[in-house]
């Protein structure tokens, strides 16, 4: 996986200025076959309302375009915005896949949130699991797959030719690194996967999950290895693993918990789908108390 890339997808990108979530349709010219990275459903945490607008963008395009979705990749089971694979699925096909650590994930918020027997942590809910080296095809090209242990451990990045979809684990350069105070992660581990990323050919394109417009810039998706080598501003070169722990561990400890995380998570794990309905024929979220964030 750390050879020249050879292939040059086709990368779409659209953004969700609510969760500052960029999801991305990853196209092989050559085939029309096509995967879609992090998909976004619309939801209002004021009325509980899921729609599917953002969704749509992505189907309109992949239908227009005359793609063929192969896979819809997770690349962890997101805090921030709830997934639409399902519904994506439903309209275009395509496998959902995520890293084998949701398992783990799984089971941890399983406890958290209290849930039910009918809710199994055993990955089933999603097609696929994949493990650190996996390889998947997009028409002619080959993906692979990197573990990427740090902010959460389910956490994988998906290099298809010269593209590497990092989910949240950097940000663009002048947006550092990702948390790793959620359960299961880890300062220490994040530096490495980062470090495993930077051995990667300086020109390898990176599509970042998030992007919160540092300085009230315009949002942005791409950079490259290269660039982030020279100018992240938490883990360029030169920054030790010492140092970087430090200051990651310094600044979770000022972190809030993400706005949507009781709703994102609940469904995230479930691959994107809702809780089960009850008798009345409507599905709900559980809310634990004072058990997120700090004491208020």
């Amino acid at each position: 996986m750390n050879s020249q890339p050879k292939a040059a997808p086709v990368v779409t990108p659209f953004y969700h200025q609510p969760s500052g979530t960029w999801t991305y349709v990853v196209a092989d010219a050559a085939t029309r076959a096509a995967a879609v990275v992090d998909p976004v459903l619309d939801y209002d945490w004021r009325s509980g309302r899921t729609g599917t607008k953002s969704a749509d963008a992505v189907v309109a395009h992949c239908e227009s375009h005359g793609l063929a979705v192969a896979w819809i990749l997770e690349t962890h089971a997101h805090a921030d915005h709830l997934s639409s694979a399902p519904y994506l699925q439903s309209r275009l096909g395509g496998s959902i896949a995520i890293g084998q650590g949701i398992r783990q994930v799984q089971a941890t918020f399983k406890r958290l949130f209290g849930l039910g027997d009918d809710f199994v942590a055993d990955g089933t809910q999603f097609d696929r699991l994949f493990a650190d080296g996996d390889t998947f095809e997009v028409g002619s090209m080959q993906g692979g797959v990197m573990a990427a242990p740090g902010h959460t451990n389910d956490s994988v990045a998906y290099l298809l030719g010269d593209a590497l979809f990092v989910g949240d684990t950097i940000f663009m350069p002048d947006g550092g690194s990702a948390r790793c105070d959620f359960p299961g992660g880890d300062a220490a581990e994040l530096y490495r996967t980062v470090q495993r990323f930077y051995r990667l050919p300086s020109e390898t394109r990176v599509f970042v999950c998030h992007d919160y417009s540092p300085g009230g810039r315009e949002p942005r998706c791409q950079t490259t290895i290269g660039e982030q080598r020279a100018a992240n501003i938490h883990v360029r070169d030169g920054v030790s693993a010492e140092s970087f722990v430090e200051m990651r561990r310094k600044r979770d400890a000022t972190l809030d918990v993400p706005n949507l995380i009781i709703p994102s998570v609940q469904v995230n794990i479930r691959a994107g789908r809702l809780p089960p309905t009850d008798a009345d024929g409507v599905s709900y979220l559980r809310v634990p108390l004072n058990v997120l964030g700090r004491p208020l």
